[in-house]
């Protein structure tokens, strides 16, 4: 569902110019949930949001679905297949559109039909009832707007979701009953997820295989597995294990 070949992402232009990730790849099956761990600054929302359209100062290679991408431009079939949900629920609705108008809006930019009864479902979908609908976000918990940002994302049925920190912004009594959403989602659907998170507890909830960055490189790719039984070989990839341990 999603490849990626020696990507080099950079901000800034020479002599300023700095490379926050440089040389990296890998590929993720269809409906296999991948993760990208490491400290902050190492570049794993820098890929999120190049895959996403939100950096085009990019160079390599990037396919969805066997697609390769343009660096400086998406179309509509590329929103329909991959969308992103944002960290922090709070910055990513706008403060005065209301549940109802942001998932309208959504569903009409995609062109679909049946607007009133597809919002209905989205809103089942992520375990928020009908009361929920015309509410505004300050009217909305902090999970509760992650739910709405989550059904925003699915409203384009998508089949690739970017996943940047999902949880990290939210209550810690919160942020099991968002994964848990997260992984019934991608059971139902069929959905295809690229998780970035610095927790690896989430990360091996969560994902299938995962990739450990360290200042812009990766430095070792884990499946869950190995990440569970302490089977690192990366240096780098033992200290953020010990670490997220307490060891």
């Amino acid at each position: 569902m999603l490849r990626v070949e020696d990507l080099t992402i950079w901000f800034g232009q020479p002599p300023d110019r700095i490379d926050a990730v440089r040389g990296v790849g890998f590929d993720i099956a269809a409906g296999e949930s991948f993760g990208l761990v490491g400290e902050s600054g190492s570049g794993k929302s820098t890929i999120l949001r190049a895959v996403a359209g939100l950096n085009p100062n990019w160079s390599g290679r990037i396919e969805v679905d066997g697609r390769p991408l343009r660096a400086d431009r998406r179309d509509r079939a590329f929103f329909k297949t991959v969308q992103m949900v944002f960290q922090d629920p709070y910055a990513s609705l706008h403060p005065r559109h209301s549940v109802d108008a942001v998932l309208g809006e959504t569903l009409r930019l995609q062109g679909m039909d049946r607007i009133d009864s597809r919002i209905q479902k989205l809103l089942d979908d992520v375990g928020l009832g009908r009361g929920f609908r015309f509410r505004y976000p300050h009217q909305l918990s902090g999970g509760q707007r992650q739910r709405v940002a989550i059904a925003r994302a699915l409203a384009a049925e998508p089949r690739l979701l970017l996943l940047d920190e999902p949880t990290s912004a939210l209550d810690v009594s919160v942020q099991a009953e968002i994964l848990n959403l997260l992984a019934d989602l991608r059971a139902e659907h069929g959905l295809t997820y690229l998780l970035v998170s610095h927790d690896l507890a989430v990360i091996a909830h969560m994902c299938d295989r995962l990739a450990v960055m360290q200042q812009g490189r990766i430095v070792e790719i884990l499946s869950a597995a190995q990440l569970r039984g302490d089977a690192a070989e990366a240096p780098y990839s033992r200290h953020l294990i010990a670490a997220s341990l307490g060891r």
